[in-house]
C-alpha cells in the first residue's frame, strides 16, 4: 500500500461516448499521486480501444478486461488490484472537477475521518446541467444512510489504512452495489463527512438502471433484509424513508 496514492476504480461497459471525457477529468487533477484502474466489463463497442489508447500515453492508467459480470464484480476486480491507500469509485460516464482529489483529501485530513463525499452537478448525455446540483448533508452515519443514500458514487473517497479494503456484494451485480459498499464502510467508520462544494458531475442517462426508480424498490428492500439483516417492520420503515427522500432528491 502506497500511503499517498489514490486508486481510482472505473468499471467500463459500452461507454465509448463518455469515457474519454471521464479519463480527461482524472488527468486534469491538481493532485498527481493517483492510479486509474479501468476494468473493461465485456464491452462490445469501442470503449476498450479508447481506454487502452490513454493507458499507452500515461503509465498511471491501466486497463484490465473481464467477461461481463456487472459493475460490482468489475469494481471488486479493480479494488483487488489497487495499490493505493485511498479508494475512489468513478464510473466511466461521470466527471471530476480538477480539484476533486485535493479537496476531498483535505476534508479527510481536516475531519480526521476515513470516508468523505461531496456535492455534484447533474448532467445529461450531452454534458448539459439538468436539475439543481445535489448538495449533501455535512455529515452522515449508518442509520441516516439507511434512510437515504447521501454518498453519490463518484464523490466518495475511502481511506483503507485503519480497516483495510472493503468489497462490494457481487450478487447484486449493478443494482445497489455502491450503496451497500458505503453502508459496509460506515459500519466500521461510524461517520462520513460531506464537502458541500461542487466536486464533480453525475451523468443522468435515461437508459441507466437508477433512472427507473420504481424498479429499484425491490433491490432496495433486499438490501435491508438480506444484507443488513433487518426485520420486516424496520425494512418497511426504511423503504418508506428511502422512497420519499428519493422523490425529493430528484424533484428539483
Amino acid at each position: 500500500m502506497e500511503n499517498n496514492l489514490v486508486s481510482i476504480i472505473t468499471p467500463l461497459y459500452n461507454a465509448e461516448r463518455f469515457v474519454s471525457e471521464t479519463i480527461e477529468s482524472v488527468l486534469a487533477q491538481t493532485y498527481p499521486e493517483w492510479e486509474m484502474i479501468i476494468i473493461n466489463d465485456g464491452s462490445t463497442d469501442n470503449s476498450l480501444a479508447i481506454a487502452e489508447s490513454y493507458a499507452k500515453k500515461d503509465n498511471r492508467i491501466s486497463v484490465v478486461s473481464q467477461k461481463n459480470a456487472g459493475s460490482a464484480a468489475a469494481r471488486n476486480h479493480g479494488i483487488r488490484l489497487a495499490k493505493g491507500r485511498y479508494i475512489a469509485l468513478l464510473d466511466a460516464d461521470d466527471l471530476w472537477e480538477p480539484y476533486f482529489l485535493q479537496r476531498q483529501l483535505s476534508l479527510m485530513a481536516e475531519k480526521n475521518c476515513q470516508l468523505v463525499y461531496g456535492a455534484h452537478k447533474r448532467i445529461n448525455d450531452k454534458g448539459e446541467e439538468i436539475l439543481q446540483p445535489f448538495i449533501p448533508p455535512k455529515k452522515v452515519d449508518y442509520k441516516e444512510m439507511l434512510k437515504t443514500c447521501s454518498i453519490t458514487c463518484l464523490t466518495g473517497l475511502y481511506d483503507t489504512k485503519p480497516y483495510g479494503k472493503v468489497y462490494l456484494h457481487e450478487e447484486f451485480r449493478s443494482l445497489r452495489d455502491d450503496y451497500i459498499y458505503w453502508l459496509s464502510i460506515l459500519r466500521q467508520t461510524g461517520v462520513a463527512y460531506g464537502n458541500q462544494g461542487i466536486v464533480g458531475s453525475y451523468r443522468m442517462l435515461k437508459s441507466s438502471l437508477t433512472a427507473h426508480k420504481w424498479k429499484m424498490i425491490r433491490p432496495q428492500y433486499r438490501v435491508y433484509r438480506e444484507v443488513e439483516k433487518l426485520g420486516v417492520l424496520k425494512s418497511c420503515y426504511y423503504i418508506v424513508h428511502w422512497a420519499v427522500r428519493g422523490c425529493l432528491k430528484y424533484w428539483k
